[in-house]
C-alpha cells in the first residue's frame, strides 16, 4: 500500500490537492501497478516560520 506523505511550506488551495492526488495516484498505478484504492495521500502544510534554508526562516524577507 503505497503512503505518500507531502510535507510544504504555506498552504494549497483545495482544488490544488485534488490535481497533485491525482497526478500521485495515476503516476503509481501506471508505473508501480499499485490499485488507485491502496493508494493513501497526506498533506502537511507547515507555516514558513517553521522552515529554514541556508540557516535563514522562510518568513524572513
Amino acid at each position: 500500500m503505497p503512503y505518500v506523505n507531502i510535507r510544504i511550506a504555506g498552504t494549497l488551495s483545495r482544488e490544488q490537492k485534488a490535481k497533485i492526488a491525482v497526478e500521485i495516484t495515476d503516476t503509481l498505478e501506471r508505473i508501480a501497478h499499485k490499485p488507485k484504492s491502496y493508494t493513501y495521500i497526506v498533506f502537511d502544510e507547515l507555516p514558513d516560520e517553521n522552515w529554514a534554508i541556508a540557516g535563514r526562516l522562510l518568513d524572513e524577507d
